[in-house]
């Protein structure tokens, strides 16, 4: 007995989806009313019937027109509906004969061999919050649940360990039954990462912890690693991944997205996939372009005929069922795959797992597979690098954050081994970070509600994380009752850093009257907080902050004419206008001027931004067609500070009748860089505003930071695949170079770059109106800066430079004990800058090991010896799960350094041991 319901609409709910395809912002007023239900008696023999007579006519139209098998699948069908008598029960069975006969001519051995298995591909949350995903996720896995019950043969695979922790803490009884399936190995894990994360976005560490926390989770919870990484949807994939894949033991990967490309057809369905620094995954796309089949004959021959690596390989994966909630496989798709398992005109089709597809294919076929090496670009949603600013801005400044938590609280363990490492607290931080990593969570293309959400983790992550912070450096600098205050200064970077800071840590762009400087020693800044210049070491902390004055060529100083303002250090000068724009920058060594002749630097301008699909996740090229001038001034520029440590000036620029710019410029006494402090106003519909710097370089390539490490694409339209690449995702930052001479943007929380010939620009905010129609609305702070360098750019210290940007100097206020403290320490010291000291950690089982994550770089083979204060017993190689290599050797030497040795761009874990 079944029953069917018809439904006009029967709740109040997110309905988003309009007309045409397209995605609009939910109603949440909206609602519907339960109109008709109909109750019907189930007949199987009937049902099984219609499947027969399905599958009849999907050979017949879908096989070629010329082929045999398409006219004996015509006739079939024609025999199988002229023996159905309607009054005549015993003809239905006939009739089901005629076709089994027909099901029953096998297939040679050469087909292709399709495996299927059942996939629900629920988003943690798009068109929908994150509660909602927890009832889609059991009303689906329920049902298939109930599949296996009645189909012994059948295998689902089921991918992000946050949503498996859901249905454990919500729904027991349903947990239980999983697990069950699960040790059958029918109801299969993949993937390994907390959730399916954004492909672009999320740092180097936040990846590796994806799969440190998702594998963890799959081993306490079933016993199993997964092989495979599971990325069916998300926006591109960064050239780094296929290492950190091996880092974390996986050499597997699927997806399917490439085949939305909207300008070149990606070449290759099974292939291996290399990173920047060598390292190799086998990759496969479904060919039948889809991650939730519904088990027809059109799918199962476009799995054939579309596959681009034939020759080369004679597997393929088939996923079917409902996504996004919709329950997942079905009894009809399965009925609908049983009948053609061994079929001749048809692949063959059997019930599997990614591992035994991956098996087959390296068992026998890995030889033959062509090589794809780079980033896997996606030429559409490339508008995700930069919607809902807000969220990125948040995901930056956290996984900052969770670093800086990290390293202190080693540090007081180090000092303290009785002190408690706040594990469970980090656990669950690095847990809210990586569920907003989701690929439509952090790309921004979620419905308003998700970010509600999303702020109040990324809330939690910040009220969390200071009360950690604090926690940690009582241990570090122990109070002393009834002594005078002094603060430490804290580095929380493997560099010593000589900077310009604010005592008070006051960030506002807000412009009170401007105060007068102190002393030689010492600034006060526009906003009433004293300046002063620090030198703090690498991984280590500063208390004397007596300084010298700071005098001559060390000094910043501004001046003025009729026309310009001048900022001048001993490493810049610029000339600024009345719009806050950049005439000049000269880099004061070689005497060469960064910005083209004739044109402006800091430009911002503003295109329009109707894509032609979808608004959150699209740019199209014809924005640029579109291009329009910020010119119009709210305030000419006035002088905020005058030196001898900072110097500034303040513009406001007006956007529209809506929004406006508001941006201090300053220049610090011995930074190499301009920094421009940005306060947005802004409420646009469908426009793109970014900030451009035509530069004095000619080259035909422009280098992006990309997770550990950089990458570069072309700064040219020569082809298709070059002209798809007009919105790239870039990190910390980004360089055009020609030899002995280049020019860098840095930015403390923006993702979306193009180079076109000489022109960098830096995407800043957009303002789609759908799923969200308040994308983006509001105030926006953020910071970049310009930095001009003779000498590569690794020379030249741009990666540091954009780490101490986005990782600032910390101030702590302590008691100043009878016998002073050391005036200044460091706990870990790197002999090249080539090396950057990714994360310092105490290991996820061991009280008594810190876990150390380097990586190279430059993208050099280079040698690093490490010297630490902290006393070590012994430091042997880990990979990313932090489980030690095989035939590891005690790398403590004798006067307690490290030394290890790299490869372009490698990452290394280090396991030492207290």
């Amino acid at each position: 007995m079944s029953s069917e319901v018809y439904v006009e609409m029967a709740c109040n709910g997110l309905f988003g989806v309009g007309n045409n395809g397209m995605i609009n912002p939910p109603d949440l007023k909206k609602s519907f009313s339960l109109s008709v239900v109909e109750i019907r008696t189930f007949d199987r023999d009937v049902y099984g019937l219609l499947i027969d007579i399905e599958m009849l006519i999907g050979l017949a139209k879908h096989l070629p027109e010329d082929s045999n098998r398409s006219f004996q699948a015509l006739y079939t069908v024609h025999d199988v509906v002229n023996t159905i008598k309607l009054d005549d029960k015993m003809s239905y069975r006939d009739a089901s004969e005629i076709a089994k006969k027909f099901f029953a001519m096998k297939n040679g051995d050469s087909q292709h061999l399709v495996h299927a298995m059942g996939h629900c591909h629920i988003d943690s949350a798009w068109l929908w919050s994150y509660p909602e995903t927890i009832r889609k996720c059991a009303r689906s896995w329920a049902s298939t649940i109930r599949l296996m019950q009645t189909y012994p043969d059948f295998t689902f695979v089921c991918s992000q360990a946050q949503q498996y922790d859901w249905v454990k803490k919500h729904y027991p009884e349903l947990y239980n039954q999983i697990k069950h399936y699960v040790k059958e190995g029918r109801f299969i894990p993949v993937g390994g990462a907390w959730v399916e994360m954004d492909g672009n976005l999320p740092s180097g560490e936040s990846f590796i912890r994806q799969f440190l926390y998702g594998q963890r989770f799959f081993l306490q919870e079933f016993n199993i690693k997964c092989q495979e990484f599971w990325l069916p949807d998300t926006f591109g994939y960064s050239a780094q991944l296929p290492q950190i894949l091996n880092h974390v033991g996986i050499k597997r990967f699927v997806t399917q997205k490439l085949s939305w490309n909207l300008v070149n057809k990606f070449p290759h369905h099974t292939f291996h996939w290399e990173g920047i620094d060598g390292s190799e995954v086998i990759a496969h796309f479904p060919p039948g372009e889809s991650y939730n089949m519904m088990g027809n004959i059109d799918e199962l021959l476009k799995t054939v005929n579309n596959f681009e690596d034939k020759g080369r390989s004679n597997h393929s994966l088939f996923l079917f069922g409902y996504g996004d909630g919709g329950q997942g496989p079905t009894e009809e798709m399965l009925e609908k795959l049983k009948r053609v398992a061994n079929v001749d005109g048809c692949p063959i089709v059997q019930m599997s797992s990614p591992d035994d597809y991956f098996h087959a294919v390296e068992a026998n076929e890995a030889d033959n597979l062509n090589r794809w090496v780079g980033e896997l670009y996606l030429e559409l949603h490339n508008g995700t690098y930069t919607t809902q600013a807000k969220t990125k801005e948040k995901n930056r400044k956290c996984e900052v954050l969770l670093h800086d938590i990290e390293f202190l609280a080693s540090l007081a363990i180090s000092r303290n081994q009785g002190n408690v490492y706040p594990s469970e607290d980090l656990q669950h931080l690095w847990q809210l970070l990586m569920l907003n990593q989701f690929h439509d969570v952090l790309p921004g293309s979620s419905i308003q509600e998700v970010y509600k959400d999303a702020a109040t983790y990324y809330k939690e992550i910040e009220t969390t994380g200071k009360r950690l912070i604090g926690d940690s450096l009582k241990t570090i600098f122990p109070l002393e009752v009834g002594s005078d205050d002094v603060t430490a200064v804290i580095n929380t970077v493997g560099w010593s850093r000589n900077e310009v800071i604010s005592l008070s840590m006051n960030n506002t762009v807000n412009s009170p009257a401007r105060k007068k400087i102190k002393d030689d020693t010492s600034q006060t800044d526009a906003y009433g907080n004293t300046l002063i210049m620090v030198n703090v070491p690498s991984y280590g902390y500063s208390i004397d902050l007596d300084r010298d004055s700071i005098n001559g060529p060390a000094k910043v100083g501004i001046t003025r004419d009729h026309e310009y303002h001048f900022l001048k250090n001993c490493c810049i000068t610029a000339y600024i206008d009345s719009l806050g724009r950049i005439v000049k920058l000269i880099h004061n060594k070689s005497g060469k001027n960064a910005i083209a002749d004739d044109c402006y630097g800091n430009q911002f301008v503003i295109f329009d931004d109707r894509p032609l699909y979808w608004d959150a996740w699209d740019v199209m090229d014809y924005h640029l067609e579109t291009r329009k001038p910020v010119e119009h001034p709210i305030q000419l520029t006035k002088i905020l500070d005058e030196g001898p440590l900072r110097a500034s000036v303040e513009v406001s620029v007006k956007i529209s009748d809506q929004s406006y710019i508001k941006q201090v410029i300053s220049l610090d006494a011995g930074s190499p860089y301009l920094r421009f402090d940005t306060e947005v106003h802004w409420y646009e519909n469908r426009k793109f505003l970014k900030v451009e710097f035509p530069v004095n370089v000619c080259s035909m390539q422009a280098t992006y930071e990309i997770q550990s490490g950089h990458f570069q694409r072309p700064t040219h339209f020569n082809t298709s695949w070059d002209w798809a690449k007009y919105e790239v995702c870039s990190h910390r930052w980004a360089d055009l170079s020609e030899y002995n001479w280049g020019v860098s943007i840095l930015n403390d929380s923006k993702y979306g770059f193009s180079t076109l010939k000489n022109v960098m620009r830096l995407s800043l905010l957009r303002s789609p109106k759908a799923p969200d129609d308040k994308a983006d609305m509001g105030v926006h702070r953020f910071a970049y800066a310009l930095m001009p360098h003779t000498g590569t750019f690794q020379d030249a210290g741009v990666i540091q430079q954009a780490y101490n940007m986005n990782f600032p100097l910390r101030l702590h206020s302590i008691s100043k004990m009878e016998s002073v403290p050391i005036s200044s320490f460091s706990f870990f010291q790197l002999d090249t800058p080539a090396v950057i000291l990714e994360t310092i950690k105490k290991s996820e089982d061991c009280n008594n090991v810190l876990v150390l994550r380097f990586y190279e770089a430059f993208g050099s083979r280079t040698s690093l010896t490490l010297t630490t204060r902290v006393s070590l017993k012994r430091a042997i190689l880990s990979n990313g799960m932090e489980e030690p290599l095989e035939d590891s050797k005690c790398l403590l030497r004798t006067d307690g350094s490290i030394k290890l040795n790299f490869k372009p761009f490698e990452i290394q874990t280090l396991l030492c041991y207290l």
